[in-house]
């Protein structure tokens, strides 16, 4: 009488129940069962799922396979026919040989999902289950390798750089990193084009510029990462400058001690000039020389 309930409220049947429960524990089980793969792929790639079942040559006449995505089929297979739906058509195979893989080519980031292989075989007039696999399809559009630029100088030995990346799937994660230690970045920012479903992520790092650097700007996405290196060597020492005190002092004196040897040199010159003129002017010019003749008596 475990069923019975109170006479105020409705009356299930118990035989109903009791096949939910059967139905549920029996979903699980096969689950369980039959294990749960995970594949991931990129954008415009091409996957391989499997289905795993093990068949032989004479019953392959009494089978039924379908593939379906969540509650939507993408192919089926019965008697020899393959019907493949509108969303995978020309670019879905079934490998009856692999023990009917499914292979999906040029994917699209819509393809991301859980596939389901179902294989019936025909007994006794009727369809009965023998086989269910699933596979989780993990989608993914590669990030660009990041950009990195100069985004300012906050403050004097501050500089401030930007890395930016954009194009990819799944959401990312952005992080700074240097000798294997996360940094601290500012202004990081995750948007998503609502048609295309692809992601776009930029973020600042401030760092001081008084030594040197090494910084990697890392984006993890799914099971995938991208990164690009920064280095940063700090510029060599200006020459120290001179006391203004003594530049001025220098430039003061420097300059009428210039002025006074200029002077001097002029009046050396005009000295030697003048006692040059002087020696000239002393000589007495006395004329031809006469020559005295004796006359002989």
């Amino acid at each position: 009488m475990g069923c019975r309930l109170r006479q105020d409220t409705p009356r299930p049947r118990c035989p109903l129940l009791r096949l939910i429960h059967l139905f549920v524990l029996l979903v699980g089980l096969s689950r369980m069962s039959s294990g749960f793969e995970r594949v991931s792929k990129s954008v415009k790639e091409k996957v391989s799922l499997p289905c795993g079942y093990n068949y032989s040559v004479d019953e392959l006449a009494r089978l039924r396979i379908y593939w379906q995505k969540e509650r939507d089929v993408v192919l089926s297979y019965v008697s020899g026919d393959k019907e493949v739906w509108p969303q995978y058509k020309n670019r879905t195979l079934l490998d009856i040989t692999d023990n009917f893989r499914l292979m999906i080519l040029r994917l699209f980031l819509s393809d991301r999902g859980t596939y389901t292989c179902v294989v019936q075989r025909q007994e006794r007039g009727s369809y009965i289950r023998k086989h269910l696999a699933s596979v989780e399809l993990l989608v993914r559009a590669d990030y660009a390798i990041p950009n990195i630029t100069h985004f300012g100088n906050p403050s004097a030995d501050i500089r401030r750089i930007m890395c930016f990346t954009s194009g990819g799937f799944p959401k990312p994660n952005l992080s700074w990193l240097e000798n294997g230690k996360e940094l601290t970045g500012i202004n990081t920012t995750i948007s998503q084009d609502p048609e295309s479903e692809l992601y776009t992520v930029s973020s600042q790092l401030d760092f001081n510029m008084t030594y040197n650097h090494s910084i990697v700007c890392h984006i993890a996405y799914g099971d995938s990462q991208v990164s690009k290196n920064y280095t940063w060597e700090k510029p060599p020492e200006a020459p120290p400058d001179r006391n203004p005190i003594t530049t001025i002092l220098t430039i003061g004196l420097g300059v009428p001690f210039a002025i006074l040897i200029a002077i001097y040199v002029l009046w050396r010159c005009f000295r030697r000039r003048n006692e040059a003129s002087k020696k000239e002017n002393n000589i007495v010019y006395l004329g031809p020389v006469e020559i005295s003749t004796k006359q002989n008596v």
